[in-house]
């Protein structure tokens, strides 16, 4: 094969149609790795062949580039077919005999100033990168050269042809000299640098070529490239379309939303009257059927809103409302670590008596790592706050806490052996195949009862708790369950929390459809999350609405859709889930009232036993 400058000079190029690829092409190896350039149309006429271009002027260059894996380098072949350069009588080679003729590729080509057009055809047998790049030496006369191709990629593996414009600005009479420079690269050290100079005369003109001009010249040839670019013009304009009519929609949904300030609707009362069912009971997925259940937001009656900014709390405000409670650093021993998240931990410590050090107490300890931002502290130290100084059998409040300077805060609670709760049910999904019988469906009754009953209390003192899941609550050796604040829960379970797009971490799939649209927290909202809680229960420790978008949840709950019903969740306590799945707040039970209906079921199913 051969490299080397096509055709011979002619008085005059016949206007017709030439012959893309001659015999003498045809008959050279296609099997070996080539780049084939600047061969538009050439025509056998007396046993020879013949460079004859219309209306474009073309490359007349042939490059065959073989790129050994052997040797890392780019390798030449000659060719018996002889081709001339125009104006030259001898033949000129680019490359022969594996040597490149530095000459041949310095040697400066004319175009005719009505040309402006160049058409490269180019092949690759195996995976050949390539780097292409402009120079003009008078920019002020040509525009920078603009190729149909990106200035970087791969060589195609089939035949393909490339453009490149030559476009005068039509300012003044000058000679311009264009470089291409192409880079081939096989390997990390197999690469090879053509340059070829090309030189066209442009002239001043009344009226510049305009841009349009510029682009129809463009899209005259290469039928394929054409069809391509209409092609992604398509899928562009497609694109924009449904990008507009999402913003048109989600506009038009903003304002036909009303914001109301919703205040509490009064005391719970301590009714033992069974569980109103909802207007209709969803299941399974399902839309719901009712108009009652797609009532709008704007319809609730009022609640009681509960609206604390924690990043607006600094962490002196943060210390002076736990300074009563603190302890000295050197009464708490920690132990093992029982989680551990990105920033936080929770440990397994011991509390020497103040009083009597001979006496401990076994604690969980709160902290933060040394890398935690002042603003994690802060957040960490408020929200452990939440059930400070509220007693009950089913809450566990903080304790103490240390807060010395030059250390990092931490927050002590009791101790309960079994730990978390969510954690505890997945242990037990996990032990279930080898004792069926490791926690009973009247257990867990029983746990999903004593949460009702904390939050029946935190309900009567007006409390929110905005966070309740199983993730958020403890529970110890004699199944005794209690709810906890929320402290670290965005860390140590960050797949239970998603931002949507607000800058703030929320439980989404925990939260009732009101707390979602208008972030409006209320007992009501807490007996939404109480029912995806029990739910946790029966499923022992899954989490729900897996398969929804977080980002569509609000939709989804608006529609009717409901979580499914647990396998072997007796249809009576999936009743109860879903009436705290109302859309209606004023629908859904109160925690006295659920309190009532679990105890209820609960001894059915014991002396069902």
């Amino acid at each position: 094969m051969v490299a080397q400058d096509l055709g011979r000079h002619s008085a005059s190029f016949p206007d017709q149609t030439c012959k893309v690829l001659s015999d003498a092409v045809l008959n050279c190896s296609w099997k070996d790795l080539f780049v084939l350039l600047g061969l538009d149309c050439l025509r056998a006429r007396s046993g020879k062949t013949e460079l004859v271009c219309w209306q474009w002027w073309t490359f007349s260059a042939l490059f065959l580039l073989i790129f050994s894996s052997r040797y890392g380098a780019v390798f030449l072949h000659h060719t018996p077919t002889p081709f001339a350069t125009p104006g030259l009588d001898a033949e000129l080679y680019y490359v022969r005999d594996d040597i490149i003729n530095h000459y041949a590729l310095s040697f400066i080509l004319p175009v005719p100033s009505e040309i402006n057009s160049l058409h490269f055809t180019w092949q690759a047998r195996n995976k050949v990168e390539y780097r292409l790049g402009f120079q003009v030496d008078n920019p002020a006369a040509m525009t920078l050269p603009q190729s149909n191709i990106s200035a970087k990629g791969e060589v195609p593996r089939s035949l393909s042809v490339f453009r490149v414009d030559l476009f005068c600005l039509g300012r003044l009479d000058a000679e311009v000299v264009v470089t291409v420079q192409l880079n081939l690269t096989a390997a990390a050290n197999n690469f090879t640098v053509l340059n070829f100079k090309r030189r066209k005369m442009c002239y001043k003109r009344e009226a510049p070529p305009t841009t349009v001009h510029m682009r129809a010249h463009r899209n005259v040839n290469l039928a394929p490239t054409t069809s391509t670019r209409v092609f992604y013009i398509s899928v562009g304009v497609c694109c924009a379309v449904i990008f507009l009519v999402a913003i048109i929609l989600a506009v038009l949904h903003l304002h036909s939303m009303k914001r109301v300030e919703l205040d509490d609707s009064g005391s719970e009362g301590g009714s033992s009257q069974g569980l109103s069912q909802p207007s209709t009971q969803t299941t399974q997925y399902l839309r719901a059927d009712t108009p009652n259940n797609a009532a709008p937001i704007t319809s609730y009656p009022s609640l009681r809103i509960e609206k604390n900014d924690l990043k607006s709390v600094t962490m002196a405000e943060a210390k002076a409302k736990v300074k009563d409670i603190a302890i000295s650093r050197e009464r708490v021993t920690l132990r093992d670590v029982l989680q551990e998240g990105t920033f936080g931990r929770i440990f397994h410590g011991i509390l020497l008596d103040e009083k009597d050090p001979s006496k401990e107490k076994r604690v969980f300890v709160k902290t933060v790592k040394d890398h935690a931002s002042e603003v994690q502290v802060t957040m960490m130290l408020t929200e452990s706050c939440k059930l400070r100084g509220l007693h009950h059998r089913n809450l566990l409040p903080i304790s103490h806490v240390c807060t010395e300077d030059g250390e990092k805060p931490m927050v002590l609670l009791p101790y309960m052996n079994w730990g978390n709760l969510k954690l505890f049910l997945r242990q037990c999904k996990l032990a279930e195949a080898n004792n069926p019988q490791a926690i009973s469906q009247q257990d867990l009754v029983h746990m999903a009862i004593q949460i009702a009953c904390g939050m029946s209390y935190l309900a009567r003192r007006e409390v929110i708790h905005k966070d309740l899941a199983a993730r958020n609550c403890v529970i110890d050796d004699s199944m005794q369950v209690k709810i906890t604040d929320n402290a670290l829960a965005r860390d140590l379970f960050p797949m239970d929390y998603h931002c949507l797009g607000d800058n703030e971490n929320r439980p989404v799939r925990w939260m009732a459809l009101e707390s979602l649209l208008h972030n409006d927290f209320s007992s009501a909202s807490d007996v939404w999350a109480f029912g995806v809680t029990l739910w946790e229960l029966m499923t022992l420790g899954q989490t729900p609405y897996v398969d929804i978008d977080p980002f569509e949840m609000a939709a989804y709950l608006k529609d009717g859709y409901r979580i499914a019903q647990p396998i072997n969740c007796p249809d009576e306590l999936f009743a109860v889930m879903a009436c705290c799945w109302a859309l209606d707040p004023e629908e859904r039970p109160k925690f006295q009232q659920l309190v009532q209906c679990l105890t209820e079921f609960h001894a059915a199913l014991g002396a069902y036993v």
